[in-house]
C-alpha cells in the first residue's frame, strides 16, 4: 500500500516494527507498559538537506532500510490506522544489517 505523506527536509517517514511478544510466566503486559519499538523501516524521503553553501546533502538512508531510532524521536502520526514516525535523519542512530 502506497503512503501519501511525502516529509519535506531532511526528515524520514519511518514505519516502526513491533517486537514480538513475549509472555512470560503467563503474565500479560498491558500495551501502556511496553516499551516503545526502537526498530523501524524507512518508508519515504524528504526533500533533502542543505549545507551552509546552499549544496544539497544526500541521505544516508534509503527506502526499505532497516534502521535503529532514537526511543523518544520523531513525531507520531496514524494513516489508515497504521502508526508511522516522521523523524529528522539525525534521530536515525544506525542501519540494521
Amino acid at each position: 500500500m502506497a503512503v501519501n505523506v511525502r516529509p519535506l527536509g531532511d526528515r524520514v517517514l519511518v514505519k516502526p516494527i513491533e517486537a514480538a511478544e513475549v509472555k512470560k510466566g503467563g503474565i500479560i503486559i498491558p500495551d501502556t507498559a511496553k516499551e516503545k519499538p526502537q526498530e523501524g523501516e524507512v518508508v519515504a524521503l524528504g526533500t533533502g538537506k542543505r549545507d551552509e553553501a546552499g549544496k544539497l546533502v544526500e541521505f544516508t538512508v534509503k527506502k526499505g532500510d532497516k534502521v535503529l531510532i532514537s526511543k523518544y524521536g520523531g513525531t507520531e502520526i496514524k494513516i489508515a490506522d497504521t502508526g508511522y514516525l516522521i523523524m529528522r535523519e539525525d534521530d536515525i542512530l544506525g542501519i540494521i544489517g
